[in-house]
């Protein structure tokens, strides 16, 4: 293999919109691998930074490093909230996952991992499974989610820990945590999302999907009986609840004044594109789980899990999402604020007291 190399960082990084005060940003490529990768670590007060790694066909290196520097922030936050001993980072890889990524790639991407002497400690994302991270952990011991670092795929506990934030938030909105006869716009069948859907169709919710994979559609429909609508249209049906799944700004000026749902609850990062956003779903009266409060389920089970124990901490821990969300919208009802505002309010209480 190719030494890696990093590249300088472009002088406009700094000037970035979504640049927070990152301790670093890596920009690293391995020419024998085809790997182009950018590393962000956000903030790392509360200990090494812990964030997935992502592949997506970017439609630019900009696009990708707006991801990575938004994601590694969302990171910071989410590890803050849920009590994690962790500080915030990600890694994204501009690639297809079914035509440009391998084995050799995730191997180099892991040997940069390990350059970072533990500063970062990657798993897995959109468009990384279970496999992939087994082949980082060949060059690198900072990485979690693995046969050898404790459960595996943490993709079911995302899963869990957005289920039951959906019954926080129906509680909230509509008096009761019962689903049953609900009905559920998921947009997004990967792990998570298709995990999600198998949770919410055994709670007695109806499900509408959703996925630019017409294969994921089509088993969806045959597993749960569910019926299928374009993955564009996904925000626009009527609905009870709308779980974005997919990627990051689902939730903009184009598509709230179009939400026909009450409650906006799913596993997607970075949901808003803007904080008016926020604004905007509250004036609706829609609303809305702050992201990565509902989707720590994946990063409790990677921080927390043990090789060989029992997931019985996990699951407790993730289960107490809704607790934490059901705070979140009490507080935010009692101060006219929008929930991901006093989301951010509480993790940056714990950031100011490590």
């Amino acid at each position: 293999m190719n030494a890696l190399s990093s590249h300088a960082v472009p002088t406009g990084v700094f000037d970035h919109p979504e640049f927070r005060n990152h301790e670093s940003v890596c920009f690293v490529s391995d020419p024998a691998t085809g790997l182009k990768a950018i590393i962000a670590i956000h903030d790392t007060t509360l200990g090494p930074s812990l964030g997935g790694c992502r592949v997506w066909p970017y439609a630019s290196g900009a696009e990708a490093l707006t991801d990575a520097l938004r994601l590694s922030r969302g990171m910071t936050y989410k590890n803050a909230l849920a009590g994690l001993d962790l500080g915030g980072g990600k890694a994204v890889i501009l690639a297809d996952r079914r035509k440009d990524k391998t084995s050799d790639m995730m191997r180099a991407f892991g040997s940069y991992v390990e350059r970072l002497s533990g500063s970062y400690i990657t798993a897995e994302d959109v468009g990384v499974s279970p496999s992939d991270m087994e082949a980082v952990a060949e060059r690198t011991a900072h990485v979690r989610g693995t046969r050898d670092t404790g459960l595996g795929d943490p993709s079911p506990y995302t899963a869990l820990g957005v289920f039951v934030g959906i019954q926080a938030a129906a509680r909230h909105a509509l008096g009761s945590a019962d689903l049953d006869g609900l009905s559920v716009s998921v947009q997004g069948l990967g792990h998570v999302g298709f995990d999600l859907c198998g949770r919410l169709q055994a709670a007695g919710a109806k499900l509408i999907v959703s996925d630019i994979h017409a294969p994921s559609v089509e088993k969806a429909i045959e597993v749960f009986g569910a019926t299928a609508v374009p993955a564009a249209q996904a925000h626009q049906v009527q609905a009870d609840i709308f779980a974005p799944c997919a990627l990051g700004g689902g939730l903009n000026s184009e598509t709230i004044p179009a939400l026909k749902a009450g409650i906006v609850a799913g596993a997607a990062n970075n949901q808003l594109m803007t904080a008016e956003d926020g604004l905007a779903l509250k004036a609706r009266g829609i609303l809305y789980a702050p992201d990565y409060a509902i989707n720590a389920g994946g990063v409790i089970s990677i921080a927390l899990s043990r090789p060989g124990e029992s997931d019985a901490l996990v699951v407790e821990q993730t289960q107490a999402i809704g607790a934490t969300l059901t705070r979140i919208f009490e507080r935010a009802a009692a101060e006219n604020l929008t929930p991901e505002v006093v989301a951010d309010r509480m993790a940056e209480e714990r950031l100011a007291k490590p």
